[in-house]
């Protein structure tokens, strides 16, 4: 969590909006083409049809429709942001993809604010540009290249290792029979064994005949309808022409690098013994303010203690285990932090106001207290989230 504390808004919701889209699309850029509508497959073993998806062969290109879902902010919650409202990033918007057999691919989605455009492929970042404010982010990761020729599928026993290494963390569904836009499909549902935060379940559905990826959804708990979720339908496979697969934003393009400073200390030019400082007071001795790390916080037990770096040095203490964990980020205010998250809606931690982002899926408080800079992240209703910040201190 420690790059938050150095995002503007606009670099903290566009990585936010950014990752969730780029992970469903990436998984539909493992597509492969499919035929014609027919009933609901047979029941089959979850492992077994994991094995079967994975060993079908791919396209060399596939073209779709793509609907993505995007629950993910409540009404208002981003209203004071400049060009929030209408971005196809921030609501629900329909669009198309592009996929090649050698892991490039390209997400247009479409509102009436304007395209936004998503990129990627082995050998360069994830490249998103939002027409509506005339941004391009840049996040740095790769896909990997599409595997070799000849290379083996998973066999059924590395599938049944895999899923014996997933039972201790998830609990999952099974393989049911499915029918996802008017294909024979299977569904598997996820959800976390323990400490899943406010994470309801993950849902994938692949094509029974091809082994495609269909739909990928985000629950939240006690939540019937995704939070997150990216479709696809009116799928068709062949060459697809480089230019699909590529735009050119116009040069006056504001351009944004997300995550560009989230090692620890030593990471740009320090020392390997930098990036080992861990422990309360190995930590508290290396920085200028006092760090805030209570024994526990909202019930929840202090796991850790790490020195971080970037701009500034601060601290990141961790609290309980999991998807439940919560993530205090710390470091000495300066006159540009009052800029962080201080355009979302404002919320009274003590004597202090900070700004808060409630999700259903978690929320990031930000304040100022005595000199510290304090983000409180975790995926936690608003008021624990709240309760959380009040205590540190």
């Amino acid at each position: 969590m420690s790059i938050f504390r150095q995002l503007s808004t606009r670099r903290l919701v566009g990585l936010l909006t950014a990752v969730a889209v780029v992970a469903a699309g990436v998984s539909v850029g493992a597509m492969r083409a499919f035929g014609s509508s027919s009933p609901r497959p047979p029941a089959k073993p979850l492992d077994a049809a994991l094995a079967d998806a994975a060993s079908a062969a791919g396209p060399v290109g596939i073209r779709a429709r793509v609907q993505f879902t995007n629950n993910l902010f409540p009404a208002g919650s981003l209203s004071g942001l400049s060009g929030s409202q209408g971005s196809a990033l921030r609501s629900s918007a329909s669009g198309r993809l592009w996929w090649a057999g050698d892991g490039r691919g390209r997400i247009e989605l479409q509102s009436d604010a304007g395209d936004t455009q998503i990129l990627w492929g082995p050998g360069r970042d994830v490249t998103v540009y939002d027409s509506s404010s005339n941004t391009v982010y840049t996040l740095p990761f790769q896909v990997p290249a599409r595997r070799a020729d000849g290379h083996a599928a998973p066999s059924l026993r590395d599938v049944d290792t895999f899923l014996k290494r997933l039972a201790g963390q998830w609990t999952l569904s099974g393989a049911v029979p499915s029918d996802v836009g008017g294909q024979p499909a299977y569904t598997l549902s996820a959800s976390p064994a323990h400490s899943g935060g406010l994470l309801g379940s993950l849902q994938l559905a692949w094509d029974a005949r091809q082994g495609v990826p269909l739909r990928v959804a985000v629950y939240a708990q006690g939540q019937s309808s995704p939070v997150l979720a990216l479709r696809a339908t009116g799928v068709s496979y062949g060459a697809v022409p480089a230019g699909d697969l590529d735009i050119t934003p116009p040069g006056n393009a504001r351009k944004v690098e997300l995550g560009g400073s989230t090692g620890t200390e030593g990471t740009r030019g320090g020392t390997a013994a930098g990036r080992r400082v861990s422990g309360l007071a190995a930590v508290q001795a290396r920085l200028p303010f006092a760090v805030s790390a209570p024994p526990e916080l909202v019930g929840l037990p202090r796991r850790s203690v790490r020195l971080i770096g970037g701009s500034q040095n601060g601290a990141l203490v961790l609290y309980g285990q999991g998807l439940g964990a919560i993530a205090v980020v710390e470091r000495r205010a300066s006159a540009a932090s009052g800029d962080q998250l201080s355009q979302l809606p404002k919320v009274s931690v003590g004597s202090a106001t900070g700004h808060e982002l409630a999700t259903p899926l978690g929320t990031i408080i930000s304040f100022d207290k005595a000199g510290v800079g304090y983000l409180v992240a975790g995926s936690m209703p608003a008021s624990a989230a709240e309760t959380a910040a009040r205590d540190l201190g």
